[in-house]
Formats: C-alpha cells, structure tokens, sequence
C-alpha cells in the first residue's frame, strides 16, 4: 500500500443524475488541480496501519505529481507517456508505460481522458453527511483495487475510499483542492537520480 496513491490519482463515474452531474461538472471544469492530502491506510478491522500526508497536481490529460512529506522520499510522477515511482530510501526507480500503468486506477480517472465507463461499473450511494458520494468497480479485476469510492463536496472531490484486494481501505483526503491553477510543466518531468536503480523500462 505503499503507493497507493497512484492508485490514488482517479474518478469515479456517476450514474444518477445527482452524482453523474458532480462528477460532469468537475471533470468538464477540471483542467487542472493541485491539493495537499492526507492518507491513512486501514486493515480488515478498520485499524490504522499507516499514514501519509503531501501534495498532488495533475494536468489533464496523462500529467500528474504525488509527493510524499511523510514518509520523505516518495514520488510519483505521470509525464504523459510514461510513469515513474522513485523511493529515496531504496533508491529505486520503477518506470512502465502510462497508459498500461493506469489502467484502472484511480488516477486514470483524475488525469485521465474521461473514458471512465468503459472500465468502470458506476453506482449511486447518495448522500451520506455533507458529501454525495459515487461508488466505481473496476470491469478488470487485476486493477489492484476491487472498489473506489469517491465523495463530492459540491463539485469538488472532498475524499477517496479505495478498498484493495487485501480487505485493506485507503481513505485519502483533499482539504484544500484548488482546480485550474497555472502549474509549472517541470512538476510532470522526472529524471532518476544519479545512483539509483531503474526497473523497467
């Protein structure tokens, strides 16, 4: 669950007219987004095993920068072809290619190009609190999570639920999610640091 934030970069599809116009009005408005966030990782019996916190950016489509202020040293970058996670303290690099990469996650459906029906099925959980929330099932069941789930505060997304094929949940939070800001194109490069090993390709 260490990365589980790539899988942490993706929205859902909506299929009640409440929901699907959320989500319609972020994705259409969306064309870029930066927040701080905050994740916590829960076992079977809801117990915390984990926590995370940094920022994220993404620039439709195929663009987006996860990274890690706890623990330090975790990035993940999507340059539009090709995906880069690096880990500082094994000073490793995983590079694959994009679009085999995302798949199904949910960054795909974050910086992706909207095609979230052809791998989702969608389902209307309505309101719960403040937020309408949207639950998406991947059709592939080898994209690493068998559900996501995603609250909208307005049309903003306000949180992400994402329960793996361990029984275990991601919750990832978004409390200051800023859409279309002017984002440097430098964030969504990435060249592996002298020393550190590359896997893939």
């Amino acid at each position: 669950m260490k990365y589980a934030l790539i899988a942490l970069l993706m929205l859902p599809l909506a299929a009640s007219a409440s929901s699907l116009e959320r989500l319609k009005q972020f994705l259409s408005g969306t064309q870029t987004a930066r927040a701080h966030f905050k994740q916590i990782v829960l076992d079977r019996q809801l117990t915390t095993i984990q926590e995370a916190s940094g920022t994220m950016q993404f620039s439709r489509p195929g663009k987006f920068r996860w990274a890690y202020d706890k623990p330090k040293g975790q990035l993940i970058v999507g340059d539009g072809e090709k995906l880069w996670v690096y880990d500082a303290e094994l000073k490793q690099v995983t590079v694959k290619k994009l679009d085999q990469a995302l798949g199904q996650t949910p960054a795909a459906l974050l910086a992706g190009r909207n095609e979230i029906e052809k791998q989702f099925q969608l389902k209307d959980l309505g309101k719960r609190g403040t937020l309408e929330w949207l639950e998406a099932t991947p059709k592939n069941p080898d994209g690493g999570f068998d559900t996501i789930r995603m609250g909208f505060n307005g049309d903003l997304l306000d949180v992400m639920e994402l329960r793996d094929q361990f029984g275990q949940t991601t919750v990832i939070r978004f409390p200051d999610m800023e859409r279309n800001p002017k984002l440097d194109p430098d964030q969504f490069k990435f060249s592996p640091p002298p020393g550190a090993d590359v896997i893939g390709e």
